[in-house]
Order: structure tokens, then C-alpha cells, then sequence
């Protein structure tokens, strides 16, 4: 169910499956809108002479109708089926709010929610006014537009649900924060070399009428591009020195990427193992009474079956 809101997710955003206007064109000059603006823009009033168009019936429009809208309605019924489900069964309700998994399929949900409700507030303001609407009407359709866009962005946070069925997410997720202390000192590091490297670029190129840095916030992008070794050519240095300084920028964001690439993978390597050791002794143990214990809590006290500790793992490994 996860994968199919995803691939609707995506398959909506096909040219081939929006939705275009149709009926009369607009006036004389203007262009049609198109995607989500043709439902939410109001018409254009037709040339003089022209009759108006009929206008559909609330409630008849094609978002109710539309097939991805009735599969994404399955596996919104479904997921909120499964969410009660777990949250009934749970033994302690406050625990289960704190869990960002929980966290993650709430807020998968609610951008539905608000979709329809926003779609029927349309539809219900289509109906108080059948003539038409006003410039202000116009802003706050466009407006809604804008809030829908970015309702609708969220729902792509579903993805993250595979990790409660996924043992590999679950170890990156765990490697990732393991290791918030390594990326927040990258992070820094890149910041640092970002607004050297920019200023640097800016001042190189002053001089060069043809430059692409027209001031340093502008030269932010290039820092971090060339730093990262992604270089998309859209700016680049023209003179010498700019030229020396995209060099050094480019020889300093690999050593800073680099050096905290080795604790990162430290870190996978503890929770793989830990992990595949939890699987092996789960083969080889035949669990009588008692809950199992996750690979990923903590060790009990005078526990001796449990996997080595981070630190002997990491002296072992040397």
C-alpha cells in the first residue's frame, strides 16, 4: 500500500494525466492555465458578444471523480485503519505520540485531510457565488493554490514508513544518528569554506566585466557546488586568480567531505554487525518466555549475550 501511493504520488505529475481546461479558450492574448491553477483559477469573461459558458454543478468536478484521488482515498482509509489499530493496542499512549515513526504516518495522513477540505470550501464558495468572483476571491484561490502545493509536498514523507518494515533503513537511520555529531562538524566546515571560497571568487572576478558574481550571496551557490564536487557549469570563474580559487575550493571540499567519512562508516559497520549477530542468535535460540529483545535497544545489565559494545567493536575492528 505504501508503494502505490508513492507511484501515485509520482504518476499524477505526468503531463499526460493532468487534468487541462476544458470549455471556451481565455481572452484574446492570454495564455490557458494549466495543472492544478485550471481547478483553482476562476474563468476569464468571454469576449463581448459571447455567451457565457456553462459552468458545472458543485460537487460534479473532476477531483471526486478522478482515479488517482479514489486510489489515494484507499490508502488513506487504510493507513489511518492501521494507525488506530496500533494506537488502541499500544499500552502506553504518550510513548506511542513520541515515536517518530508514529510521527512520520500522522503526518503522512493529514495532507489528504486538508486537500479535501480545502477542495469543498471551493466548491461550497463556487456555490455562493455562481457569477464569478472578485479580485479578492482571485487571491485567495491563489493562495489556497500555493498552501496545496506544499500540503501536497509533504505526502512524499510516506517513503519514510518503509523504514518500520525495512532492517536496512532502519540501520542507516540509526548510523545517521550515531553520527549527528560527525555531520553537524561538516556541515560547519562547509560553511566556513563556503563564505571564504565565495568571498574569495567574488573579489577575483570584480574586475572582469563578463563575471557570473555579481556579489558574494550570489557566489554561495558556486562554493557549495564546487565544493561538493558537483560542478553544474552555470557559474564559474573566468580570470586567473578566480580560476586558482576554484581550485582551492574544489581540492578543499573533498579533504572536508572526506575526513568524517570514515566515523560515518564505522558506525554502519557496528550497527550491521550488531545486526546480523541478532539474526544469527535468533536462528541458532529457541525463545521459550519472554519478549525478544530489538537489535536496536539498549543492553540490560549482566546481559552476556549481547553484541559487543561500540567501543570494542571499533578496537576490535582496528
Amino acid at each position: 500500500v505504501i508503494l502505490i501511493s508513492i507511484v501515485i504520488f509520482c504518476l499524477e505529475t505526468l503531463p499526460e494525466f493532468r487534468q487541462e481546461p476544458k470549455g471556451p479558450q481565455p481572452g484574446f492574448g492570454e495564455a490557458a492555465p494549466l495543472g492544478d491553477e485550471a481547478l483553482l483559477l476562476p474563468p476569464l469573461p468571454p469576449p463581448s458578444g459571447t455567451p457565457p459558458p456553462l459552468r458545472p454543478a458543485a460537487g460534479s468536478g473532476p477531483f471526486f471523480t478522478d482515479p488517482f484521488f479514489l486510489i489515494e482515498t484507499l490508502c488513506i482509509i487504510w493507513f489511518s485503519f492501521e494507525l488506530l489499530v496500533r494506537f488502541f493496542a499500544c499500552p502506553s499512549k504518550p510513548e506511542f505520540s513520541r515515536n517518530i515513526m508514529n510521527i512520520i504516518d500522522i503526518v503522512a495522513i493529514i495532507p489528504y485531510f486538508i486537500t479535501l477540505g480545502t477542495e469543498l470550501a471551493q466548491q461550497q464558495q463556487q456555490k455562493q457565488q455562481p457569477g464569478g468572483s472578485s479580485n479578492n476571491g482571485g487571491q485567495q484561490q491563489a493562495m489556497s493554490l500555493a498552501i496545496l502545493r506544499v500540503i501536497r509536498l509533504v505526502r512524499v514523507f510516506r517513503i519514510f514508513k518503509l523504514s518500520r518494515h525495512s532492517k536496512g533503513l532502519q540501520i542507516l537511520g540509526k548510523t545517521l544518528q550515531a553520527s549527528m555529531r560527525e555531520l553537524g562538524l561538516l556541515i560547519f566546515f562547509l560553511f566556513i569554506g563556503v563564505i571564504l571560497f565565495s568571498s574569495a571568487v567574488y573579489f577575483a572576478e570584480t574586475d572582469d566585466p563578463d563575471s557570473l558574481f555579481t556579489s558574494i550571496p550570489d557566489a554561495f551557490w558556486w562554493a557549495v557546488v564546487s565544493m561538493t564536487t558537483v560542478g553544474y557549469g552555470d557559474m564559474y570563474p573566468m580570470t586567473i586568480g578566480g580560476k586558482i580559487v576554484g581550485s582551492l575550493c574544489a581540492i578543499a571540499g573533498v579533504l572536508t567531505i572526506a575526513l568524517p567519512v570514515p566515523v560515518i562508516v564505522s558506525n554502519f559497520n557496528y550497527f550491521y554487525h550488531r545486526e546480523t549477530d541478532h539474526e544469527e542468535q535468533c536462528q541458532y535460540t529457541h525463545v521459550t518466555c519472554g519478549q525478544q529483545q530489538s537489535p536496536f535497544s539498549e543492553p540490560k545489565k549482566g546481559d552476556s549475550n549481547q553484541s559487543l559494545s561500540k567501543s570494542e567493536f571499533l578496537e576490535a575492528e582496528d
